[in-house]
This record gives C-alpha cells, sequence and structure tokens, in this order.
C-alpha cells in the first residue's frame, strides 16, 4: 500500500521542441555577432591606442640616434 500523503509529480518534458531549438540557434548566432562585433570595435580601439603611443616613441628614438 502506497502512503496517502504521497503525490505523484507530473514528468516535465524536457526535450526541447523544434521551435525552442530554433530560438535557441537564433539567439547563440545573435550572441556570437554581437560578440564579434564588440571584438572588432575593441580591436579598433586598441590599434588606434597603439599608432597613437608609436609614433612618438619612433621621434623620440629619431631624435636620440642624430
Amino acid at each position: 500500500m502506497e502512503p496517502a500523503c504521497r503525490k505523484d509529480k507530473p514528468k516535465l518534458n524536457s526535450t526541447p521542441t523544434r521551435g525552442d531549438r530554433a530560438k535557441q540557434k537564433s539567439a547563440q548566432q545573435e550572441l556570437k555577432q554581437r560578440q564579434r562585433a564588440e571584438i572588432y570595435a575593441l580591436n579598433k580601439v586598441m590599434t588606434e591606442l597603439e599608432q597613437q603611443q608609436f609614433e612618438p616613441f619612433v621621434n623620440r628614438m629619431q631624435s636620440q640616434g642624430e
């Protein structure tokens, strides 16, 4: 005999549906695109900063060599 206080839990459907999988894939693609854009933007900023620091360095090296 089963105890009277026991309640059967409904089973949750853990397998995602086709629509859920498509939404997940779309969200992953959007995240990847956004991250890629952020990386390119950061790379541009870092390249510009490097160039700004490099030019005075070259000028100092040239003036020391003369």
